[in-house]
């Protein structure tokens, strides 16, 4: 069976149909850009993930990185697959090309970094948490800094880490205890442990740089008192060239249920001396700053989540086009020859339920993506403004939908293996198990869900979600001019007046009853607002695919227009109606799980 990655074909869809990423060489940023140079790009990504990556994709997955005491150990094929994506530029693809970067939009990168993504799994986490930590410090650290850590970082020379999660605090970063001490020659001494630290130790570079939380002695309590610091894993002499231990210790590996590629790390800082670090920013402003990186990295779970979706799909819909098994029930021969899979109903509905997801979820975190760039290069301030208020918005949707989703995808081309399913001879066993990590990753559904409702939606009145529900009714706007969308059209303006309700009923709660007893359901809010996000997103795919049918395609692109019809279809009327279900518990402020007791489990 080949290994499929992505289909192209969609890829094409949502870049240049969907989103128009044509249109941004009309940016004076992407200016020496043009198609040809976007596909060239992705291309190269392909053939780096089948050549580099594919070949060693089940032996990442079942040679964890192994710690004998004083050094990790990694199988000895990732590093050339490593450097192969850094000597392609895609490592820094967005970057300036002052900073050895290729000043692509973010969208076409994101298009290109699915491929290793599918192919290399978190093998190539160690990248994208690198040009994530070099991005931060371009935005927020002094010239000083960039020119340290980011230019060798943008060179493939050092990698990055962000270390926020201690042993004591977990997600509450408000209760670290990490601390930091200014020294006499403007550096500081940090002393402390971190947990769960990807990418916090390994030999695929001369250096890695750590972007750690820590605490000023006399800072105020909680989270206003958390600044953001440098500390290498060894310390740079003046010419660039690498000198002493800076004293960040691995105190030992995790060794997790997917990701194994990538280490998983306890790191101890400054056990004798202190490790030396450089203060980002301004005292006491550190998680605003890391906060740069997080929503990044949000975006960056959410599209793991979304591509290995995609991945799982394409592979179970191979494995069911190509494996007899069985009769229909309406046939009653047995001497008649076995159908292929895809034949039997309940194989097709739990592919359209893959597609519905996948499709789905990766259209969001394009989007998401866009939105990114429009902060930054749109034309206009006005556009900036508008675009940053729409994605710092929907950022906790973007993070969260995919990772809750796109495992259920997977879960599902298991079922359509059947018993292969459950073997790692064929990788969807695998997706499924790398893709669980990201419900967890950059915060938890449960903590998203609160950030969407107590911040996201009642910040500067309602007008990032005021933003989003114009959005989507401009969508329905547009598609009521399409008579084989009405269904649509009319589900979706139903849903949008659900969730404006639910939501009155929710911020309600919240100001009059017990707020602890009034987000108890947070996370089904979160479910709510992403099916609605999610069907909208289906809407505008139907918008695109129902005028390139009227054009009279060729057969294959009828057949995959009518594809997305159908997935959108399957959306329309078996997921978007369970938000009735999730109202019902919202805005009657149910209290079963509130009430449970502990005693009582």
């Amino acid at each position: 069976m080949p290994a499929t990655l992505m289909n192209e074909r969609d890829i094409e869809f949502m870049l240049y149909e969907l989103f128009d990423s044509e249109s941004l060489i009309k940016r004076e940023r992407y200016q020496d850009h043009d198609r040809q140079t976007f596909n060239e790009v992705i291309n190269t990504a392909k053939a780096i993930a089948e050549k580099h990556f594919l070949p060693i994709r089940q032996k990442l997955d079942t040679h964890q990185p192994t710690f004998d005491g004083k050094k990790v150990h990694l199988i000895p094929e990732l590093k050339p697959a490593i450097t192969a994506v850094i000597d392609s530029g895609i490592g820094s693809a967005t970057a300036d090309y002052d900073l050895n970067g290729m000043q692509l939009p973010p969208i076409i990168a994101s298009a290109a970094g699915a491929y290793l993504t599918v192919a290399g799994g978190v093998g190539v986490g160690y990248n994208m948490l690198t040009t994530a930590n070099a991005n931060l410090l371009q935005a927020h650290g002094s010239a000083d800094l960039i020119v340290k850590w980011v230019k060798p970082m943008r060179a493939g020379r050092f990698m990055g880490t962000m270390a926020m999660t201690e042993p004591g605090s977990g997600s509450g970063l408000g209760d670290l205890t990490t601390k930091a001490i200014k020294a006499s020659d403007g550096t500081y001494r940090l002393s402390g442990n971190k947990i769960f630290i990807s990418g916090g130790d390994h030999d695929l570079a001369e250096n890695i740089v750590h972007l750690v939380l820590a605490r000023l002695q006399g800072a105020p309590k909680g989270i206003k008192g958390i600044s953001l610091f440098v500390v290498p894993k060894y310390l740079v002499n003046d010419d660039g060239s690498i000198g002493e231990d800076n004293e960040v210790a691995l105190a030992g590996l995790f060794h997790k249920m997917g990701g194994r590629a990538q280490t998983s790390t306890a790191l101890s800082f400054g056990e004798k001396n202190g490790s030396i670090g450089y203060l980002v920013g301004e005292e006491n402003y550190g998680l605003k700053y890391m906060f740069h990186m997080m929503n990044e990295a949000r975006i960056m779970v959410g599209t793991s989540g979304a591509v290995l979706a995609v991945a799982g799909y394409q592979y179970s819909l191979d494995y069911a086009k190509n494996r007899p098994q069985g009769r229909l029930p309406s046939c009653k021969d047995p001497d008649s020859p076995m159908v292929n899979i895809i034949e039997h109903a309940d194989v097709r509905r739990m592919l359209l339920a893959q597609k519905a997801y996948a499709e789905g979820a990766l259209s969001l975190v394009l989007y998401g993506t866009q939105l990114s760039d429009d902060e930054r290069t749109a034309p206009t301030e006005e556009q900036r403004q508008y675009a940053h208020l729409l994605l710092d918005f929907l950022t906790p949707i973007i993070k969260t939908w995919p990772s809750e989703y796109g495992p259920k995808a997977n879960d599902f081309a298991i079922q359509v293996l059947g018993g292969h399913g459950y073997i790692n001879e064929h990788p969807v066993e695998m997706f499924y198990r790398d893709n669980r990590l990201n419900p967890i990753h950059e915060g938890t559904t449960g903590i998203q869900s609160l950030d969407l409702i107590t911040r996201k939606v009642p910040m500067n009145n309602m007008q990032g979600y005021t933003a989003t529900i114009n959005e989507i009714l401009k969508t329905i706007e547009n598609a009521k001019s399409h008579d084989d969308l009405s269904e649509f059209v009319k589900q979706l303006n139903t849903a949008v007046d659900t969730l404006q309700q639910t939501t009155q009923e929710v911020l309600g709660a919240i100001s009059t009853k017990n707020i602890d007893l009034a987000l108890a359901n947070s996370v089904k809010y979160l479910e709510l607002f992403g099916h609605v996000i999610i069907a909208w997103l289906w809407l505008k795919q139907g918008i695109v695919a129902t005028r390139a049918l009227a054009e009279q395609p060729h057969q294959e692109d009828e057949h995959f227009y009518r594809g997305k019809l159908q997935a959108l279809q399957y959306f329309y009327r078996f997921e978007l109606p369970q938000i009735d279900v999730w109202s019902s518990i919202l805005t009657t402020t149910d209290n079963t799980s509130f009430n449970m007791q502990a005693e009582w489990f």
